[in-house]
């Protein structure tokens, strides 16, 4: 059952569910969920390239962290589509905020986010989640499963901490600078 399990993470690229490997299997969500969990060690005890992780209510096979420099920079130009700033600060608000009215979102940015919640919106990283109860009655807009999927987490609940946000925000703006510089040598 491990090397299925092992061959269906690896052939999907998006987190697969319990119930969806239940069905397959035709086993029952703890045996599955067990062997995920043996899988997982076997990884970690041998400081594999490839670890097993939540995401989005499923599991999904990663690079391993300690790997991530090399995996980086083999793909740091191709990998996903890039988001701009506006859009990850408004994507930013809808997380931590959620639900929250576009009226709300331009409160705390300070700007008309019109086109970045439409765009957010085609991409699938965000949707309304009906409306609220005030005079108007403005959508309320939430995050997505592609939204967990996007960044990697398994819910809303491992966002980092808004210090934790910042610190990762400058690390990432000093990794950017440095592949810059690397670039123009």
């Amino acid at each position: 059952m491990k090397s299925i399990l092992e061959s269906l993470l690896f052939v999907n690229e998006k987190p697969i569910q319990l119930f969806e490997i239940s069905r397959i299997l035709e086993i029952k969500n703890k045996e599955i969920k067990e062997a995920v969990e043996e899988l997982k060690t076997e990884y970690n005890d041998r400081d594999s390239g490839i670890s097993i992780v939540p995401v989005a209510g499923g599991y999904q096979m990663y690079s391993a962290p300690f790997n991530e420099p090399w995996v980086k920079r083999m793909y740091s130009r191709q990998n996903k589509q890039k988001l701009s700033t506006a859009s990850l600060e408004t994507l930013a608000i809808i997380a931590y905020k959620q639900p929250i009215t576009r009226i709300e979102i331009e409160q705390i940015r300070g700007v008309n986010v019109d086109g970045v919640v439409r765009k957010l919106g085609e991409l699938g990283l965000i949707k309304t989640a009906g409306k609220k109860e005030v005079v108007g009655r403005p959508f309320l807009y939430i995050t997505t499963r592609t939204f967990l999927e996007y960044f990697g987490i398994n819910t809303l609940k491992d966002l980092p901490n808004l210090e934790e946000f910042v610190n990762l925000a400058e690390k990432e703006n000093i990794i950017s600078q440095e592949e810059e510089k690397e670039e123009k040598i």
